[in-house]
């Protein structure tokens, strides 16, 4: 598909916009059209070939979503090399310590990566951001702006555009991190095959059309939307900004973290076409939310580093089930799932990551989620194995029960498990629920006990009112956080 895309960018109306921004003002702003991106990335491709960089070899990527991160892909493609993309929410040391078993050949970086990397370290780390210092990885150059204190500016007065590589497609593409809510991340290695597969399987789901508005930012939006002559629009930042973006561009399709979605609606954003969401989970209410607020559709998308996307349910789906769990939808064609023994749901298929770095390949990827397959073959979601909560002797999944406190008034729900100071390695299940604004916290206490009395031997120790947590690149709900805040909470 990437072979595809630089064809298509030069060849299917190249004057047309590529990707739009949106200004603090809310203004619409063109900031690259499609001729423009496919010169970039022959810019950059020939600019790299110049600094010796050749099949095989590896290129640290700290760029921000967006034109210049996308045409360096591209260029990373045709020249065969392996891209790293040094995320700033993997932590410093473990991106070290990944990329000594692959250490790049040259890093690019924009400016901003390297404040993070450097003076504005202590800043960004409020934001769970931070980045090893970037020239103990390899070389640097820097892409895009240059502030004082940046490396180079990466020469892109080179005249020779290299020819496309003709290796095999088994040869590896791209080292991914983990979002690090596991105990220790793993760089992910996917193959050119295997990154091709992904992305023709999020064509497949979502049939983005010619001539239509995508509002997204991610490497598995651009790629899809602009190979199908589609113009993408990069999410605006806040969401004021946001709710305005939306209402201008009416987009056919939307994709948007959980997070993101909440903030948009509490700003009274209104949708339109199809709105796709994941990265964190989406319950059942959100997705109706969405749909209350314009949008056509509303799916879920269950996604993972290793595999991506796995499985896709629409809010329709997602509200009639009635049973126990999160169901996350039907396994999308090629994904085969299985079950091992403790529950956790193993996933394989074309898309799925070769291996991990510095480990032996394995086709099947092992979630780290506790589920369950209906009689049809979907997928409920019992809890991360990891979250499981020991009270007595009882082992309570939380992903069981979380989906039932998602009421009206709830903006985000958990349960997670407080040490017990009088009884070691015991634990208290504690319920920490985030109203929406402007919910009555009364009302809402007598409301959630329906749902907690059917919990049985599960029903929470404790429910507690208050902002959960959140942590990662997605912004998923910080279980060890959430943990600590309820202890102090109750011990107050």
């Amino acid at each position: 598909m990437l072979d595809r895309l630089a064809h298509a960018l030069r060849t299917v109306h190249p004057d047309r916009p590529a990707v739009l921004h949106h200004t603090r003002t809310g203004a619409t702003r063109v900031r690259i059209r499609r001729g423009d991106l496919a010169d970039l990335a022959d810019v950059y491709a020939a600019a790299l070939h110049a600094r010796g960089l050749t099949e095989g070899a590896t290129l640290g990527v700290a760029v921000r979503p967006g034109p210049r991160a996308l045409a360096v892909m591209l260029a990373a493609h045709r020249l065969g090399l392996r891209t790293a993309v040094l995320d700033p929410t993997a932590g410093p040391d473990v991106l070290a310590a990944r990329l000594a078993l692959a250490r790049p050949d040259l890093v690019l970086a924009d400016a901003a990566a390297q404040a993070v990397a450097g003076w504005a370290g202590p800043l960004a780390r409020r934001a769970d951001l931070a980045l090893p210092r970037l020239d103990a990885l390899g070389p640097v150059a820097t892409l895009g702006r240059r502030l004082p204190g940046c490396a180079p500016r990466l020469r892109t007065d080179a005249a020779a555009v290299p020819a496309p590589r003709t290796g095999g497609r088994d040869t590896d593409a791209v080292i991914v991190f983990t979002s690090g809510t596991t105990a220790r991340p793993r760089a992910v290695v996917h193959t050119r095959d295997g990154l091709a597969a992904g992305l023709r399987t999020v064509t497949e789901l979502v049939g983005p059309r010619p001539g239509t508005t995508v509002l997204g930012g991610t490497f598995f939006v651009l790629v899809p939307a602009l190979a199908a002559g589609a113009t993408v629009a990069l999410p605006a930042r806040t969401p004021g900004a946001l709710a305005r973006q939306l209402a201008r561009l009416a987009p056919a399709q939307t994709y948007l973290t959980p997070p993101q979605l909440r903030a948009a609606l509490h700003s009274g954003a209104r949708f339109s076409g199809r709105v796709w969401t994941g990265s964190a989970p989406a319950d059942a209410a959100l997705l109706r939310r969405v749909k209350e607020a314009g949008a056509e559709q509303a799916w879920g998308v269950y996604a993972l580093t290793e595999l991506f996307p796995a499985a896709a349910v629409e809010e329709a789906a997602k509200s009639a089930f009635s049973g126990p769990g999160d169901l996350v939808g039907a396994p999308l064609p090629g994904v085969r799932t299985d079950l091992a023994p403790d529950g956790e749901l193993l996933l394989t298929g074309p898309g799925a990551r070769h291996r991990y770095l510095g480990e032996d390949p394995d086709p099947w990827v092992r979630t780290g989620d506790r589920a369950t397959l209906t009689p049809d073959g979907r997928i409920v979601l019992a809890g991360r194995l990891k979250d499981m909560v020991l009270r007595g002797a009882e082992n309570i999944y939380p992903g069981l029960y979380e989906p039932s406190l998602h009421l009206p008034g709830v903006e985000l729900a958990v349960l997670v498990g407080v040490p017990r100071t009088d009884a070691p390695g015991d634990e208290r299940l504690v319920a920490l629920v985030q109203p929406r604004p402007g919910t009555d916290p009364h009302r809402l206490r007598t409301a959630l006990q329906g749902p907690l009395d059917r919990m049985g031997a599960a029903r929470p120790d404790a429910l507690l009112f208050g902002a959960v947590p959140l942590a990662g690149r997605s912004r998923k709900p910080d279980r060890a956080a959430a943990s600590a805040h309820c202890a102090r909470e109750l011990t107050t």
